[in-house]
């Protein structure tokens, strides 16, 4: 058995500068928001890691910590916001002065490219985007000729993150997990990313089933409530007031900045 329990310290040097970062959860569940706050404290300290391209399903409230700490240069996503609670108020400041890219991306282009490198091919061929103009704002996304049908298709580019970061609800030491019904796609992130880091509600020394296997997995940390103020269903609720404190309080720069302690001296 390998033992792959490791500590924030550890692995916050899995992401470098430049990398593509990717986050699971869905929408307000199961971010991985004790890690993102690691990291952000890290790039506090040390100055990196910055212009990361953040790659998730949905984007919420700790993908706007790392947007309003200045170290994401592009985001890739199909949602990026707080549902009931509003907007997500960094990324929309960033986004609507032109100060951070955003790569058009949908539902499907998103599965799509990532279950292209779970096939281990370069592009994943579908109908989604045909007939919309979706492809003029994506001009890297080609189309091509069913070989057998002649049928027009749209060849959605392969997707391979350069660490992925999944919050699961119990994990054991060799880094299978158990993530709960609402997985989004973080079982193709596992797969298709590079390296991968969960964090875990709990850590036990073996499991009888998974949802994520060892084989797919670097490192394994332990982060009980680690998903605070999101919820992790089915052992706590979405923290409410915290998410309205933030969208409160945070609106511009300098008002992240007097918010950020709230963050890393959490």
């Amino acid at each position: 058995m390998t033992d792959k329990r490791a500590t924030f310290d550890e692995v916050v040097n899995f992401i470098s500068t430049g990398c593509t970062l990717a986050l699971g959860g869905m929408t307000n569940y199961r971010r991985p928001v004790a890690f993102v706050r690691s990291l952000i404290q890290h790039n506090q300290e040390t100055g990196t890691p910055d212009d990361l391209t953040l790659i998730c399903f949905t984007a919420g409230l700790e993908s706007d910590w790392l947007v309003g700490a200045g170290m994401v240069s592009r985001v890739r996503t199909c949602y990026f916001g707080l549902e009931i609670f509003g907007l997500a108020p960094m990324f929309t400041h960033y986004a609507n002065r032109g100060k951070i890219e955003v790569v058009e991306e949908t539902e499907a282009s998103l599965a799509l490219g990532l279950r292209a490198t779970l096939a281990g091919i370069g592009f994943m061929p579908a109908r989604a985007w045909i007939g919309t103009d979706l492809p003029k704002l994506r001009p890297d996304v080609h189309t091509i000729k069913d070989p057998y049908t002649d049928e027009t298709l749209m060849a959605f580019p392969a997707i391979s993150p350069d660490v992925a970061v999944i919050h699961v609800i119990k994990a054991d030491w060799e880094g299978n997990a158990i993530m709960g019904k609402n997985k989004g796609v973080d079982e193709e992130l596992a797969v298709a990313s590079k390296k991968v880091i969960l964090t875990a509600e709990e850590i036990v020394p073996k499991l009888d089933h998974a949802d994520i296997i060892t084989q797919f997995i670097d490192a394994v940390i332990p982060a009980p409530r680690g998903a605070l103020p999101t919820s992790c269903h089915p052992l706590y609720q979405i923290d409410g007031e915290a998410m309205l404190d933030y969208v409160e309080q945070v609106s511009d720069p300098n008002s992240f900045a007097t918010y950020l302690p709230n963050i890393i001296n959490f």
